[in-house]
């Protein structure tokens, strides 16, 4: 709806402080006329709430109205970080109604906008990394190449951890691999056997690049140490020239290793360690939970949660 309809269903009360208001904007405070409307559209939207609630004064406009306010825009599935903008738009404009003297105090101070999810990157499918690692590398390039993606997905590497990793870091006997997390925190991560076989392969031709004593496990053509970029670009590559249907970097080999993981095990405190993450929470919300896991663990594991399998008893009739 457009800003002029809006005006036309609002009483003169409501609409002439917030046309003021936009005004000003436009010129006092030099803002764009995108911007101002913008201001417009989010302060339109709320007072035709306060119209359809009876009220037709700003100053009728509380706190816990407004925290009300805020729930409806939340059920009506904005965003936490959207409705962070309309109450950053209300307490603006509350604040020239201040200065104006039409009402004695701004109801937005204190209101908070519900927290937004970190959005998550996609999770490449099982099926479809298997069909990209499975491929036969042509050169000596791609041969370290699919070492560095197998690895990655193997042990779930950060971009700087892997571009950072010095031979003396392998250990294939155990299968293990050594890096250095952030706050140079150290832990050892399992190597599974595939990525195993694809280090040895790697090795066996990495001495036709790197000169004797060069101690980074993946090197370019010219022989020192791959830099993160060249990483990054050498995965997209890789992607487009196996047909892969969405773009592969590095943080989705390393998101689907998690997601992976988890959906599999369900155990989230093991996926914290091995992705190095200092609060679990990070974890949580990095990774994929399956909830149907989740209620069969609470399940089988609460003592007070299990449930009556006979069906209800007489005190649930």
């Amino acid at each position: 709806m457009s800003a002029g309809a809006v005006a036309t269903m609002l009483p003169d009360s409501l609409q002439e402080p917030l046309s003021r208001f936009v005004r000003h904007l436009a010129s006092e405070k030099r803002h764009s006329p995108r911007t101002c409307d913008s201001y417009e559209r989010d302060l339109n939207r709320l007072a035709l709430w306060l119209a359809e609630s009876g009220r037709d004064q700003w100053r009728l406009l509380l706190s816990h109205d407004l925290r009300r306010y805020v729930a409806v825009l939340s059920r009506q599935g904005l965003s936490g970080r959207s409705i962070a903008r309309h109450l950053s738009a209300i307490r603006r404009f509350y604040n020239f109604l201040l200065r104006e003297r039409l009402v004695t105090d701004n109801p937005a101070v204190d209101v908070r906008a519900p927290k937004s999810g970190r959005r998550l990157p996609r999770v490449a499918d099982v099926d479809q990394l298997s069909q990209l690692l499975d491929a036969s590398p042509d050169d000596p390039l791609e041969v370290r190449d699919l070492c560095m993606f197998e690895l990655m997905y193997s042990s779930g590497l950060r971009l700087s951890e892997l571009a950072d990793l010095n031979l003396e870091s392998l250990d294939l006997r155990a299968g293990e691999v050594r890096v250095i997390g952030k706050g140079n925190k150290e832990r050892v991560l399992p190597v599974g056997r595939k990525a195993v076989d694809a280090i040895r392969a790697w090795l066996s031709v990495r001495p036709e690049l790197a000169p004797e004593g060069e101690k980074a496990v993946f090197v370019s053509r010219r022989g020192d140490r791959l830099s993160r970029r060249s990483i990054q670009s050498r995965l997209g590559r890789w992607g487009i020239t196996r047909g892969a249907d969405q773009k592969l970097h590095p943080h989705l080999l390393r998101h689907s290793f998690a997601s992976h993981m988890l959906e599999s095990s369900g155990d989230l405190r093991a996926v914290q360690e091995l992705l190095g993450h200092a609060d679990i929470a990070t974890t949580q919300v990095y990774t994929h939970l399956d909830f149907q896991h989740l209620a069969r663990v609470y399940d089988q594991s609460h003592p007070r949660a299990r449930r009556n399998k006979s069906g209800p008893g007489p005190d649930d009739q």
